[in-house]
C-alpha cells in the first residue's frame, strides 16, 4: 500500500494484540491515529469519552473486567495530564494498560503551546515503560514492547508518537503484518510455582494450625475451587479483601465477608481468633484488622514477590500463581478439619448476617442506603457485572450486596479515586453487550464524571443485545466526605440534581425512589427496562458507617507475659469471638 502511514501501522499492531477497542479524546496531535481508527471498520473500535480521565478509567475498567489489555489515547498537554488518574488506578490495582499519546513537535523549538515534558509526566505512573517513537521502522517493535511490558508487569505503559511520525509513510521494509509472541493478554507469561521446600514448609505450618484463617484477595480470581477445598480440609474460616470480594460465593457458611474498615465484624473476629493465617493474592493495607503481632503464623501467596511481606510479617512466602500454588498445597496438606473452630466461625458469620439484616431494616429519612443494596442482592442477575465507585457506597457494597458465583465486581480499590464507576460500567458493557451491568455510585461521583458519561451510554446503548445498564445513584446531598463534617452542618450540602430526569432527557430511563417500601419495585422496574436506567435513591446521609472495631485492638500494647495472656483469653471469651474450649 503506497499510501500506508504509521497511524495505519499502529492500528495493525492493535489488531495483532487483539485489542477490541481504544478509549480516548480526539485532539490535534493524535488526529492521524484517530482517523486511522475511524477507517478501521470497528477493528479496533474507537470509543470517544467526554474526558481524558474517564477514557483512562475505561481502559483500566476494560482490563479489570475482560482480563485483557486496556488501551487509551490522548493528545499532549492538559489532555495527557488528565490520563494520569486512570493510569494510577491501573498501576495500583496491577492491571495492564497501554497509553498512546500524541505530541506536536513542529516549530523552530519544538513548539511551546501545550508543551509538557511527557517523559517526566508519565515517568512515575508508567515507570516500567515510557518511550518515544522516532522512526517508522521502530513503531511495531515499540508497541509490542509496550504491550509485553504491560502484560508482564501488570502495569500501565506509555508510547509517545509525534504527529509528524503518525503521518509519515511506512517504508516497504516494514511488514504489513507480523505475529505476536506472547501469552494471552492479561495472563502471566509463564507458569510460576514456589520451590518444593517452601511448599513443604507452608503445608507443615497449616497442618499444625489449630485455628486457620484465610484472607483472599483479587489475585485469587480463578482459584475459588481450590480455596474452598483447602478451607474444608482444615476447617478454616475465610475473609476477603475489598478487591477479593467477588472471588468466592459469599453465601458459604464460613465466609466472614470483607475485612477492614468497610468490612464486617465477623471478619474482624476471624482475624482476632486465628493462630494461622493464609493470605492468597492480597496485599491488603488495612493491617489494623489483621492478627496481633506474634499471634498467628502467616503464609502469603502472591505472583509478585515484591508484595510478599510488604504490609504484614510473613513466616513462609510462596511466590506463585494462586490456583497452581493451592493445588500444590492440597497435595501436601492432610485432611484434618478443626470442626469446633469452624463452628465458632460459622456462628460469628450467622451473627453478622443477622446484624446486617437489622441494620438494613432500620428506619431512615427518607431511605436507608443499606436497604437499597440489600434489595439488589435478591435481584442481582447471575451473569451481571458490577462497577463500584468511591465513598460511602463502598461500605454498603462491601457489607450488604451479596455476590453470587459468576458476578464480577470491580472498583478503584487501591487508589480510591471517585468517579470511576460509570466509566468502568461503560467498558464492561462494551465488552459484554449481551449481559447486564450495574454501576453503584453516590451523587458526588455522579456529578464528577457520571452526568457527562451518560452521554456516552446514550450514544452506544442501541447497539447492545441486552440494553440493561443500571446506574444506581445514592443521592444523600452530602459532600462533606466519608465520615467528615459535623452533625447538622449544612456547609457540605451538595446542590441537588434531577439525576433520573437527566437520564430521561438523554432518551434513557429514569426512576426516582424516596420511600423504603418502593425500593424493591424500583429495582424491578430498572432491571426490566428496555434501555439503560438511572435509579436515583434519595437516602439518609446520617446513616452511620459502622466501622468494625479491630479485634482485640485495645490489648495490643499489653506486655506478653502470663497475666497478659490470661487477660487476652478472658477478653476473647467475653466478646464471643471464640469459645473458651477452642482456644487450646
Amino acid at each position: 500500500m503506497a499510501d500506508r502511514i504509521v497511524a495505519d501501522l499502529v492500528v495493525e499492531r492493535l489488531r495483532a494484540w487483539r485489542v477490541p477497542r481504544v478509549f480516548g479524546c480526539p485532539g490535534a496531535a493524535i488526529a492521524p491515529l484517530v482517523g486511522a481508527l475511524d477507517d478501521a471498520g470497528g477493528d479496533p473500535e474507537f470509543v470517544p469519552a467526554r474526558h481524558e480521565e474517564t477514557a483512562a478509567f475505561m481502559a483500566t475498567g476494560h482490563a479489570k473486567f475482560s482480563g485483557g489489555v486496556g488501551v487509551c489515547l490522548a493528545t499532549q498537554g492538559p489532555s495527557a495530564v488528565h490520563l494520569l488518574n486512570g493510569l494510577y488506578d491501573a498501576k495500583l490495582d496491577s492491571k495492564p494498560v497501554v497509553a498512546i499519546v500524541g505530541e506536536d513537535i513542529s516549530g523552530p523549538l519544538g513548539g511551546a503551546y501545550e508543551d509538557i515534558g511527557l517523559t517526566r509526566l508519565f515517568g512515575d505512573v508508567c515507570n516500567q515503560f515510557v518511550r518515544y517513537g522516532r522512526d517508522p521502522r521502530q513503531v511495531p517493535a515499540l508497541l509490542d514492547q509496550a504491550f509485553r511490558t504491560a502484560v508482564a508487569t501488570r502495569s500501565p505503559t506509555c508510547v509517545v508518537l509525534p504527529r509528524e511520525l503518525q503521518v509519515a509513510a511506512v517504508p516497504d521494509l516494514v511488514p504489513q503484518t507480523a505475529g505476536v509472541l506472547t501469552a494471552t493478554p492479561g495472563e502471566p507469561l509463564a507458569r510460576v510455582l514456589p520451590h518444593h521446600a517452601d511448599l513443604d514448609a507452608a503445608a507443615a505450618l497449616l497442618g499444625n494450625g489449630q485455628r486457620v484463617a484465610m484472607l483472599v484477595g483479587q489475585g485469587a480470581h480463578g482459584a475459588a475451587e481450590q480455596i474452598v477445598t483447602l478451607a474444608d480440609r482444615l476447617g478454616a474460616g475465610v475473609a476477603t479483601s475489598l478487591l477479593g470480594k467477588p472471588v468466592l460465593d459469599e453465601r458459604l457458611p464460613f465466609h466472614a465477608g470483607v475485612l477492614g474498615e468497610v468490612g464486617t465484624s465477623a471478619a474482624a473476629e476471624l482475624m482476632g481468633g486465628c493462630d494461622t493465617l493464609l493470605m492468597i493474592g492480597t496485599n491488603d493495607p488495612w493491617t489494623d484488622w489483621f492478627p496481633m503481632a506474634g499471634q498467628a503464623r502467616t503464609i502469603q501467596i502472591d505472583i509478585d514477590g515484591r508484595r510478599v511481606g510488604a504490609h504484614y510479617p510473613v513466616d513462609v512466602p510462596l511466590v506463585g500463581d494462586a490456583a497452581e500454588t493451592l493445588r500444590a498445597l492440597l497435595a501436601r496438606v492432610p485432611e484434618q478439619p478443626n470442626r469446633p473452630w469452624r463452628a465458632v466461625v460459622e456462628k460469628a458469620v450467622d451473627h453478622w448476617r443477622e446484624t446486617a439484616a437489622e441494620r438494613a431494616a432500620a428506619p431512615a429519612e427518607p431511605v436507608n442506603p443499606r436497604l437499597v443494596l440489600r434489595e439488589l442482592s435478591a435481584r442481582l442477575p447471575g451473569r451481571a457485572a458490577v462497577a463500584v465507585d468511591v465513598g460511602s457506597v463502598v461500605y454498603w457494597y462491601a457489607r450488604h450486596l451479596e455476590l453470587p458465583p459468576g458476578v464480577q465486581a470491580r472498583l478503584c480499590g487501591t487508589l480510591g479515586s471517585m468517579g470511576c464507576a460509570l466509566p468502568y460500567a461503560v467498558a464492561a458493557k462494551l465488552d459484554r453487550p449481551h449481559e447486564p451491568v450495574i454501576a453503584l455510585l453516590g451523587d458526588g461521583a455522579m456529578q464528577l464524571n457520571g452526568l457527562a458519561e451518560l452521554i456516552t451510554v446514550a450514544h452506544h446503548w442501541t447497539q447492545w443485545r441486552d440494553p440493561r445498564l443500571v446506574v444506581l445513584v445514592l443521592n444523600n446531598r452530602d459532600q462533606s466526605g466519608v465520615g467528615g463534617g459535623r452533625p447538622g452542618s449544612t456547609a457540605g450540602r451538595r446542590p441537588d440534581v434531577p439525576y433520573a430526569g437527566w437520564a430521561r432527557l438523554l432518551g434513557l430511563h429514569g426512576v426516582r425512589v424516596d420511600r423504603p417500601d418502593l425500593v424493591g419495585a424500583a429495582w424491578d422496574e430498572a432491571l426490566a427496562a428496555d434501555r439503560p436506567t438511572v435509579l436515583e435513591a434519595v437516602v439518609d446521609p446520617a446513616v452511620p458507617l459502622d466501622v468494625p472495631e479491630p479485634a482485640l485492638a485495645d490489648l495490643r500494647d499489653l506486655v506478653a507475659d502470663g497475666d497478659a495472656a490470661r487477660r487476652v483469653r478472658e477478653r476473647v471469651i467475653s466478646t464471643g469471638a471464640i469459645a473458651g474450649e477452642d482456644l487450646g
